[in-house]
């Protein structure tokens, strides 16, 4: 069932935004004043010049009883900076037509604009309708029908208004009750956003800013941060239409008294957040349409001004497909900023050429932390299209081809409800692999081992290390990269290296046969020369020898000095035995039983110490 005003009044969630548009002095602060009892002209020079120069701001109570807040922006072309600043988080748009002049040159770029940000909902107000007849007024209707059609605003109800009689307030109430009956409540997604509209300072109470907050909730005494600057501030109180409240919810005019940050700290643009939630940017990927009015194609490389939520900044406009998009067109492109803004997927933005000031084309902002493309790589457009369809997440997980986090990625999609099950991707603890960039890792992984082994056949496998550092994956990612490649068989670990599954050490494979050496340490088993010496001797190499050790073919007890296997178990029995007779062993006892020179010996000893066979008391060792 659908949920109308009152019931959402009643569960709290009624909150709801109107802005005006049109032509100057087209009447729409006399309309707010009308509807409000509120001049939302609050500056000295629009009282003194009688036009609207900034952003106004006023509520009204529907019948409903549901307070809503109005945004009254300039409707002069030198003001459309201010007018667009006061766009964002619109639930609805008053069309302000005067019935004695009709559609004119700003009532068609406010038109323009109000299409390429997508607003929806709205009413065309026929204002000053006392000053025409009944005939001039069908015809002033009949033009408003033609210019809104094939908008956003096609088919919004019309309706004559007079500040200076009263026609039509009663109408116009309704129909914005109406109007909002229809409005879905703005979600709360626990990641509340205020773009700053208004900057100013009272007396006693510091620092307040104004705007429209979105995606969350804010309460007095949280911590909120500035962003792009980083600084920090505290609510310290919130006001909803002039009433003091504890907690501010999504879709409403927000004024907060700030303390921890002065006036200088803020300007409009910045938007508050909650910390660490929300990410400056300087490149951003958007959806782009041109306006059929544009004077002419959007093309590679022109620089304009980006209008989003509150900020403006200047842009040069980076073509993803093509060169140009022509005029009444749609395409991708990448947008790189002079300075970093705060900005959200889904955000509109509207584009516009410096000088002269016109407005070109507007969009939707897909990803507001993409890297830098390759203009002719035809996967962008793919993954640009997917992730607008809703494959945010995905899409995400793509730019990390060595691994994230989960937390990370719900951080960067800044979705921090979404499920991570349903991605096509490899989970290893708490990181995620897209199924490509995990298959690349996993046939790296295969290729450079495989490319090891060929040139070290005689070593159990790769360093741990040395594996990370080719597969170029971070520290933290390995552990699990490791896991991950053991549990699809891709790898297997031997003596704390990492080798493929099938890999056995060839001993013939590499300085010669193993045999010459063992028969030489056999030769006098208790008294082996050392390894230098038979490694000259017999011609292999070391990295045989450490093979053969590795193998338990030998046993090496010191760097120098090595014994066969059988030698090394009578040689540990015959300590064994002396220290059972005689409790303890010396290095003379040994050498003399032995038959060897006392090299060898301590060698041996002091390898029995070190693994805790022996322990040394003075000049003799005793068992443990």
């Amino acid at each position: 069932m659908r949920m109308g005003p009152v019931d959402r009044l009643l569960k709290g969630e009624g909150n709801y935004v109107i802005g005006t548009a049109g032509h100057i002095d087209h009447g729409k602060s006399s309309l707010i004043i009308a509807l409000t009892g509120i001049d939302p002209d609050r500056l000295a020079e629009e009282k003194r010049r009688g036009m609207t120069i900034d952003l106004g701001f006023a509520h009204l109570r529907l019948p409903s009883g549901i307070d809503v807040g109005i945004v009254d922006v300039p409707g002069h072309a030198r003001f459309i900076r201010n007018m667009l600043a006061g766009t964002h988080g619109l639930d609805a748009v008053m069309l302000v037509i005067a019935s004695d002049e009709g559609v004119m040159p700003q009532t068609r770029e406010h038109l323009e604009i109000i299409d390429l940000l997508d607003v929806r909902r709205a009413i065309v107000v026929l204002s000053k309708v006392d000053l025409v007849d009944a005939d001039w007024l069908e015809l002033v209707k009949s033009e408003v029908i033609e210019a809104i059609g094939g908008t956003s605003l096609e088919g919004a109800p019309m309706i004559p208004f007079s500040a200076v009689t009263g026609e039509g307030k009663a109408e116009l109430v309704a129909a914005l009750g109406a109007l909002l009956d229809v409005a879905a409540a703005k979600p709360d997604l626990g990641r509340p956003r205020l773009p700053i509209d208004r900057v100013f300072t009272m007396s006693g109470f510091g620092t307040v800013v104004t705007g429209t907050l979105v995606d969350g909730t804010v309460t007095v005494g949280e911590e909120l941060e500035v962003v792009p600057s980083g600084a920090m501030a505290r609510v310290r109180g919130l006001q909803q239409h002039n009433r003091k409240v504890e907690t501010a919810s999504p879709g409403s005019r927000v004024a907060a008294n700030l303390v921890g940050v002065e006036k200088d700290q803020l300007a409009r643009g910045d938007v508050l957040a909650r910390p660490k939630t929300l990410n400056a940017t300087r490149r951003v990927d958007a959806s782009v349409r041109v306006l059929a009015s544009a004077p002419q194609s959007l093309r590679h490389g022109v620089e304009l001004q980006l209008h989003t939520g509150t900020a403006e900044v200047g842009c040069r406009v980076i073509m993803l497909e093509g060169d140009e998009i022509a005029a009444g067109g749609k395409g991708w492109a990448q947008l790189y900023l002079e300075r970093p803004i705060a900005a959200a997927p889904q955000d509109r933005f509207i584009l516009r050429i410096p000088s002269p000031s016109t407005t070109v084309a507007g969009g939707r902002l897909v990803d507001v932390n993409p890297r830098k493309h390759s203009r002719h790589d035809g996967t962008v457009r793919e993954s640009l299209e997917r992730r607008a369809a809703g494959e945010v997440l995905q899409e995400e997980l793509r730019k990390y081809p060595r691994g994230v986090t989960v937390a990370a990625l719900l951080k960067a999609t800044l979705a921090p409800e979404a499920d991570v099950a349903a991605l096509t991707a490899r989970r290893i603890d708490n990181w995620l692999f897209d199924s490509v960039a995990w298959q690349s890792i996993s046939q790296r992984a295969m290729r450079e081992l495989d490319a090891y082994h060929a040139a070290h056949p005689l070593r159990s496998g790769m360093a741990r290390e040395e594996l990370r550092s080719k597969l170029g994956v971070p520290p933290a990612a390995f552990p699990s990269v490791v896991q991950g490649l053991l549990e699809d068989g891709r790898v297997a670990e031997q003596d704390g290296a990492v080798a493929l599954p099938g890999h056995r050490v060839q001993l013939n494979a590499e300085g010669g046969s193993a045999a010459p050496l063992i028969e030489l340490l056999a030769r006098q088993p208790l008294a082996p020369p050392s390894l230098s010496e038979a490694i000259k001797q017999t011609g292999v190499s070391a990295e045989l020898v450490r093979a053969l050790a590795r193998r338990g073919d030998i046993v090496r007890v010191g760097d120098d000095t090595a014994f066969t296997k059988d030698a090394y178990a009578t040689a540990v029995a015959m300590v064994r035995e002396i220290i059972s007779n005689s409790g303890s062993i010396t290095v003379a006892q040994l050498r003399d039983r032995m038959g060897a020179s006392r090299r060898p010996v301590l060698a041996l000893l002091e390898h029995l110490d070190s693994e805790r066979v022996t322990r040394r008391v003075g000049d003799a060792r005793v068992l443990r």
